[in-house]
């Protein structure tokens, strides 16, 4: 796509962002959960969140998965059986969130991850040299690197963890599994969540 286009685009689409009411936390598995994040979600690398997210982060770059820490409270932690991590775009210009990445069966004694965990280590299981699988992004890559249009103003990426209190059925772990498959299997399965926001940009 030429930056014309693009540009053009982003004129056209201009108020077509903050589909937050749409994001992954607002399905009815978090009912009872969306005004509470308990769980603690870091950036080291990056910086706090809402932080802006470097060129090596995103598409013009080599499109690095950020480095993500979590934590969950006392009362929690000895319950959790897997974690969850969803990563979307709430920004994109379209009816929903684009989904950037859908990370399933996470074990419940890591607590963080980093760019070497999302290089495939078996593809006929989805598996990852992380330990944990991957389900399928927007366009079925295991991670789609932040690219908003040129000139439609900042995006945000939300990277939220979930602590599951039951193990994801063995048949979702695939590289075929959808964001909204994932939403329907946790229902009643969530101890809780948390978020992190990195913010990318560009202009032309």
């Amino acid at each position: 796509m030429t930056a014309l286009i693009e540009v053009t685009l982003s004129w056209l689409f201009k108020n077509a962002k903050g589909h937050d009411a749409k994001s992954f936390y607002t399905h009815s598995a978090f009912a009872d959960f969306q005004d509470e994040q308990e769980i603690t979600v870091t950036a080291p690398e990056v910086g706090p969140t809402n932080s802006k997210l470097g060129v090596e982060y995103t598409h013009d770059g080599v499109g690095k998965f950020p480095s993500l820490h979590w934590e969950a409270p006392p009362h929690m932690a000895g319950q959790v059986k897997q974690w969850l991590l969803v990563s979307e775009d709430p920004d994109a210009p379209l009816p929903t969130p684009i989904c950037h990445g859908i990370y399933t069966g996470i074990p419940p004694t890591k607590t963080s991850v980093e760019a070497k965990d999302f290089e495939v280590e078996d593809s006929s299981k989805a598996l990852l040299k992380g330990g944990f699988h991957y389900g399928r992004s927007r366009d079925g890559r295991i991670y789609i690197a932040p690219r908003p249009l040129m000139n439609h103003g900042p995006h945000r990426y939300f990277f939220e963890v979930i602590a599951l209190k039951e193990p994801l059925d063995s048949s979702l772990l695939s590289a075929t599994t959808t964001r909204e498959q994932i939403a329907e299997a946790i229902v009643g399965k969530i101890l809780g969540w948390g978020m992190w926001v990195g913010v990318a940009e560009r202009s032309w």
